[in-house]
Parts: C-alpha cells; structure tokens; sequence
C-alpha cells in the first residue's frame, strides 16, 4: 500500500540461519540504497527496523536486526514491506523526472480540458513506462504510454496531467500472462520504488521520466 507521505523501499523475504538474520529484497532502483535511510517501518508504522547488511544473496540482501536473535523471530518477519517518509527522497534532478508515488492519483484531462479519468498505477513491462488511467466517461481502465507525445503536460503541483490518447485505445486487446501477473502481483507493480535518486526511470529518450515510487 502506498500514500502520500510514505514509500515502500523494501521487504523481508525470509530468514537466513538460526542466530535471527534475515533476508530482506530492495525495491530500490540502486538495491543498496535501501540501507541507507535509517530506520525504516512496517506499513502501519507502528513497528521500526534499524538493519545492517552483513552479506548478499541472488536477489536479495543478508540482514541483522535489532532485536531479533532467533530463526522463528527472523521467520515471522516474512512478507513484512518496509517504508520510508516520502520526504526523505531527494527531489529529481530534471524536471522530465517523476517519482511514480507522486503521479498516481493526478487527474488526467485530454488538451480541450475534458475530463479523461485518473491515474492509478504505473507499470512498465520491458518497453517503457505506462499509465494505468481509470476511464471517467467509460468506467474501463486504460493503459496509456508515459510519453511526451500521450502526456504532454505533467503538472504535480496542480495534480494534473494532460493526456493525448493514442489512436485505437479502446479496443480491446488481451494482456498478456506475463503482463497479467505482473499488474497483479509483482511487487514492482504496486509499491512506490526508490532508487539513487530514487526510483527507476523509463528508457524512452523523448518519455519524461517516472522514477517509481
């Protein structure tokens, strides 16, 4: 889950040996990064983890924790997603750049100023990154590309964004498995991701730049 103020960075996979390690998997854009914020919270923040990597494995990280001295201590921490204050990201370094946590929820409206629905997520399945727009006159969710061309105007402070809808949006095409388990699944999909400048940006030279988050 994500709000306004707090970004998902990371989460506990599992446990490692029999003196309380665990493994944690970085959701960062620089995996290393994830231990660089300080103490981090569950997504209640009702509970704090100060972790100190003591070694990597093959897609994630090896991890002490403050009071947690035990494999069942280590194994009830699974699943557990690890948050940041939104404030602690630093602000992108070019204006063409955007933390996904900031533009989920902006209004879209088309260049006339007609109302075209909300954003709601933001994936990216290997050739750039897409809107998730939930269609205001249809009801539908569309996807469109998060470019200059389809977004032309991006503008957070205000919460809107215009958008220019790609010719045949609305015909119906059939995701694919791999796209299907991604937008319902895959933690890249839902959660805010911070990276070196904290997030990762999509690859499309003339696209303004979504870091995830």
């Amino acid at each position: 889950m994500e709000t306004a103020t707090r970004i998902c960075v990371g989460q506990f996979v599992g446990s490692h040996g029999v003196r309380g390690r665990v493994k944690v998997k970085s959701f960062t854009a620089v995996p290393e990064s994830l231990f660089a914020y300080g103490t981090l919270t569950d997504e209640s923040g009702a509970r704090a983890f100060a972790l100190t990597m003591t070694g990597m494995g093959k897609d994630h990280f090896l991890a002490e924790l403050q009071g947690v001295r035990d494999r069942d201590a280590a194994d009830a921490l699974k699943g557990t997603r690890l948050y940041i204050a939104r404030d602690q990201l630093p602000a992108p370094e070019d204006e063409d750049e955007f933390y996904h946590t900031d533009l989920i929820g902006l209004v879209a409206t088309t260049a006339d100023g007609e109302p075209f629905g909300e954003i709601k997520a933001i994936y990216d399945f290997g050739g750039g990154d897409m809107l998730e727009i939930a269609h205001a006159a249809s009801g539908k969710t569309v996807t469109i590309p998060f470019t200059r061309a389809a977004v032309p105007v991006v503008d957070v402070k205000a919460g809107l964004v215009t958008v220019e809808p790609p010719a045949g949006l609305f015909e119906k095409v059939k995701p694919t498995p791999e796209e299907l388990a991604e937008m319902e699944g895959g933690p890249a999909a839902d959660e805010a991701v911070a990276s070196e400048n904290d997030e990762a940006v999509a690859s499309d030279d003339d696209a303004p730049e979504a870091h995830e988050g």
